[in-house]
């Protein structure tokens, strides 16, 4: 996935001719402009934090959000979407290190959480997302993401739909991927260091 804060609706109908179909977007006016600009049929991820009061925009404009991290947002999510999109797809933010200052629910709420979704139709649960803290070490990095993907993998017995983890950037793209990612989020290896 392109991500494309910060840049023009130009550069990203340029990655779309070069192959890239889907697009995340950080802030929601800033991705607005964009989607009405562009009539490409590209496949719109958010992946900024939600307030709540953005909820009903973000459902109606998005096929993916990469951000869920509490029932509230989720409920208001759901109740949004309109049935002529078909489900959402999310993901849950999971702060992996358990940091302060970043959003997302902690490991051990992830069963609770992924039970307490299932009654919500309009929404689809793909799987989890994270943003860890950068390592020194790529066998570092590495251990992270392979935390995450047996985490998701003892989930499917339970939650046979999860099928995504979304985690991996520009940075650290292919430890990600050796260690399952489904979903890279590049920024600068696609559109260059931003200005």
């Amino acid at each position: 996935m392109g991500a494309s804060k910060s840049q023009t609706v130009e550069q990203i109908e340029q990655a779309y001719e070069n192959g890239v179909f889907h697009f995340g977007e950080n802030y929601l006016q800033e991705a607005e402009t964009k989607i009405s600009k562009i009539e490409k049929n590209i496949i719109w991820h958010f992946i900024g934090s939600i307030q709540t009061k953005k909820t009903k925009k973000i459902a109606r404009l998005f096929d993916w959000v990469h951000t869920v991290d509490s029932l509230k947002i989720a409920e208001k999510l759901n109740d949004a979407r309109p049935s002529s999109r078909g489900p959402l797809n999310i993901c849950l933010q999971v702060n992996i290190d358990n940091e302060e200052t970043k959003s997302g629910i902690l490991k051990e709420e992830i069963d609770d959480f992924l039970t307490s979704l299932t009654s919500l139709k309009n929404i689809k649960t793909r799987g989890l997302m994270i943003i860890p803290k950068p390592r020194h070490a790529a066998e570092e990095q590495s251990e992270v993401f392979s935390d995450l993907k047996l985490k998701l993998d003892s989930l499917k017995s339970k939650f046979p739909e999860l099928d995504t983890l979304s985690m991996g950037m520009s940075s650290d793209y292919l430890v990600a991927i050796q260690e399952g990612a489904t979903i890279l989020r590049i920024g600068t290896g696609i559109f260059g260091a931003r200005k």
